[in-house]
């Protein structure tokens, strides 16, 4: 292939959205990732609870060759972990490193990025959640449409559509464990009560096939979302990715660490520059235009390398942003003694929204417990383990979780910038804002106050605070802006430094709201491979 006319720099969700949308134009495209890669699914037909009665080694599957999946007391208060199927999606190059202050990052460099460990919810930010962005909302409307049309989005039009517009190509939503379905029933019970203080419950939008889909078959309730859907109904961005791959004007390049850019005259990116497994020495890739879809913080870390570079300038990039995140788990009092089903779809299929203007709307996502590895929530039973064993069997029915999203801005005191010396590294900076712990303390009561009102009781001293990186929601270093200014980028996020780049991942996003941003990075990234020709 010859220089290619855009190169695209990662293979995460924003990344291959916006190759797709390009190749499908007949433009030519380089791709260029590290590209971890995971094993393939084990026993595709089995449950959850089948792989611990089949596999000959359950045991490592599940927990892995070191039991680094193992969540032990006082190490963390996360209530899951990852498991050692998803170990690639966090594994790091040789070498890596970053210094961090306030933030727990995690970065990437897996085939299909972050995004091959999500939960797949899929929020479209309305039109109030939008307004500081540099281009009007039925832009980004229409391509969730398109990105749901690919993709396969399933959910309904419940109470939660006035937080989270409806677009087309919506596939009808999973089937409710016996749990989710009381929980609505209590809601149905209550909903006048909670809908005056500003409080809905309805049905999660996800990534997950409840409609055959390009090959792709429906959920099948299996209760392995967690480990990996061994039968592709819950969308992950390899299998984008994969599609890519199917067109003649595609190259895939992995194994290549992208270190900086290089420029020329006019302040143009000339080439990449990047490390490749097996070279001692870096590697050069011209290209015509280059599209930073790495994450917001590696693509970040991009372009402050290719500032120094090639000006001398250790610049700091102010304004990063993340969501801040609170564990609620809950116990429903009507499921107790109720049977444990393990062939259900194990993420959360309903959620909670809580108005509170525009720009203040908290997001909980409600996930009720089925299959899990459930020895984080034993541990912290306060009985000896024999005894908590036999008390959680009694109430793993009942039991849920609230993850409840907070919005947040950019703001000077939350920075990225590279370290001094020689071989610079990353350096993150995050502190919250002086409002935090009120707005928190205040979504909370309304919260603890909506599971009363659905017959659940939240155990004393179990709501878990997580630290700001635990979303990995990532975004706001190099925002898109209507007014040109020094390291901003444009309606459709091309660098004013730099004409022939683009940042088409979270580092653009001038705000953000109290939801998963992956939807809105495919729909983002699909507005702006639109715009280009």
């Amino acid at each position: 292939m010859s220089t290619p006319s855009v190169t695209v720099v990662g293979s995460g969700a924003s990344g291959v959205h916006f190759a797709l949308t390009l190749l499908r134009k007949g433009m030519r495209v380089r791709m260029l990732d590290v590209g971890r890669r995971g094993s393939s699914p084990v026993l595709p037909g089995a449950s959850l609870n089948g792989l611990k009665r089949e596999l000959p080694d359950p045991v490592s599957w599940f927990l892995g060759e070191k039991f680094e999946a193992a969540l032990l007391p006082g190490e963390t208060e996360e209530y899951y972990g990852i498991p050692p199927s998803k170990n690639f999606v966090f594994d790091q190059p040789d070498g890596f490193r970053q210094e961090s202050t306030g933030f727990g990052p995690l970065f990437s460099f897996a085939r299909g990025g972050l995004a091959e460990a999500w939960t797949a919810g899929c929020y479209p930010f309305t039109e109030g959640e939008t307004s500081d962005f540099p281009f009007p909302h039925h832009e980004l409307l229409a391509c969730y449409t398109e990105v749901a049309r690919r993709i396969g989005v399933s959910g309904e039009v419940d109470d939660l559509s006035r937080f989270m517009p409806v677009h087309e190509h919506l596939q009808p939503g999973l089937r409710l464990d016996e749990h989710s379905d009381r929980l609505m029933a209590a809601y149905a019970r209550s909903r006048a009560r909670l809908n005056e203080r500003g409080v809905y419950l309805g049905r999660s939008r996800v990534a997950t096939l409840t409609q055959p889909l390009n090959g792709r078959g429906a959920c099948d309730y299996r209760g392995r979302c967690l480990w990996g859907c061994p039968h592709g109904a819950l969308y992950t961005p390899s299998i984008t990715l994969r599609e890519c791959l199917e067109f003649p004007n595609f190259e895939y390049v992995p194994g290549v660490e992208v270190i900086r850019l290089k420029t020329g005259t006019s302040q143009r990116i000339t080439a990449i520059v990047g490390r490749v497994d097996g070279e001692a020495a870096e590697r050069e890739f011209p290209v015509d235009a280059v599209a930073l879809a790495a994450g917001a913080l590696l693509s970040t870390k991009i372009f402050l390398a290719t500032v120094l570079a090639s000006t001398g300038q250790r610049v700091r990039l102010r304004g990063l942003m993340d969501n801040r995140q609170a564990l609620v788990p809950f116990v429903n009092l009507s499921m107790i003694g109720r049977p444990f089903r393990d062939e259900s779809y194990q993420y959360h299929v309903l959620g909670i929204g809580v108005d509170g203007g525009p720009k203040d709307y908290v997001h909980a996502q409600i996930t009720t417990l089925k299959t899990a590895l459930v020895h984080p929530l034993v541990q912290r039973i306060p009985l000896d383990l024999s005894a908590a064993t036999m008390a959680f069997r009694a109430v793993h029915s009942a039991l849920g979780l609230a993850n409840v999203n907070f919005r947040d801005t950019r703001r000077d005191e939350n920075f990225v910038e590279l370290t001094e010396g020689d071989d610079p590294v990353l350096r993150i900076h995050y502190q919250p804002d002086a409002g935090e712990p009120e707005r928190i303390a205040r979504a909370l009561r309304v919260v603890r106050q909506t599971l009363r009102a659905l017959g659940c009781v939240i155990p004393p001293g179990m709501v878990h605070i997580r630290p700001m990186g635990a979303s990995v929601h990532y975004a706001g270093t190099l925002p898109m802006t209507k007014t040109a200014a020094p390291f901003t980028t444009t309606e459709y996020a091309q660098s004013r430094e730099y004409g022939n780049l683009f940042l088409v991942d979270g580092a653009t996003f001038p705000f953000l709201p109290a939801k998963n941003i992956t939807f809105t990075l495919m729909a983002n990234a699909v507005r702006i491979a639109n715009a280009i020709s």
